[in-house]
């Protein structure tokens, strides 16, 4: 008998045999996040308004209702309200629309009808050392939409190629993320790759002109970096009320 060739023929056949299995593979959604590029005209213009703020002598702290742990820079209060925001705000009102009809197709969930609208605007001027702690927002609204941008950036936190890089090595004292970004929307642990359990929070570098859209409720904190320049973010929250059976008719009717 030729166990040689016996062999042989069941290597072929299980080697047949899963060739011909079809499979599909999917992931199972935790969050959505939406990600979007300001033009050049758009972070100028945020940053003219921004460095004019700074200088005004009745500008508004923010500090008492965010936790950010700036000590060398500082938070402002930003009304959306006025006419220099107007644009910047519809670009960020209508990426909100856009989030809600992207979580319905990408949960084939059903939501009432909503009413975007800006709820608070801020900026953040951080510097050497300056730092926020993990947290999440709160709107007035029970579902609410959160963002934050960049329109300055120190060098050392733009390395170049780091966005190539899908893991940021942090031993060593590397300072890899130094100055990121980092959203948490689960428990993470060392073993979590051996038991087939993918991350749950992801680092972002920040990016001038790069702006994140995610909920309210997804903790994220932001990490110090060290040497000159400023890390200046503009963040803020989104309302989104059901909309009244009559403000959904006029909708319908294009009023």
């Amino acid at each position: 008998m030729d166990h040689g060739s016996s062999r042989g023929r069941r290597r072929k056949q299980t080697s047949r045999v899963l060739t011909d299995i079809h499979y599909n593979v999917f992931s199972l959604p935790a969050a959505l996040m939406v990600e979007h590029n300001m033009s050049e005209e758009m972070v100028s213009d945020l940053n003219t308004f921004l460095d004019r703020l700074r200088e005004n002598k009745n500008k508004e702290s923010a500090g008492d209702k965010l936790i950010g742990q700036i000590h060398n820079g500082e938070q402002l209060t930003i009304d959306f309200t006025l006419p220099e925001i107007l644009e910047f705000r519809t670009v960020v009102e209508n990426l909100g629309v856009s989030y809600l009809r992207h979580f319905v197709e990408f949960t084939k969930s059903q939501i009432h009808p909503k009413r975007v609208e800006m709820d608070q605007l801020w900026s953040v001027h951080s510097f050497e050392g300056d730092y926020n702690p993990i947290h999440d927002h709160l709107t007035k609204s029970p579902m609410g939409i959160s963002f934050t941008c960049w329109t300055k950036i120190p060098d050392q936190i733009s390395k170049p190629g780091e966005e190539e890089k899908l893991h940021y090595d942090l031993y060593n004292s590397s300072g890899a993320i130094d100055g990121f970004i980092n959203f948490t929307y689960g428990l993470n642990q060392t073993g979590d790759p051996e038991r087939l359990r993918p991350s749950q929070s992801r680092y972002i570098k920040p990016e001038v002109g790069k702006l994140l859209m995610f909920p309210s409720w997804m903790q994220h904190c932001v990490y110090p970096f060290f040497g000159p320049g400023e890390r200046r973010t503009v963040a803020g929250n989104l309302n989104c009320f059901n909309l009244t059976p009559e403000q959904i008719q006029e909708a319908q009717n294009g009023v």
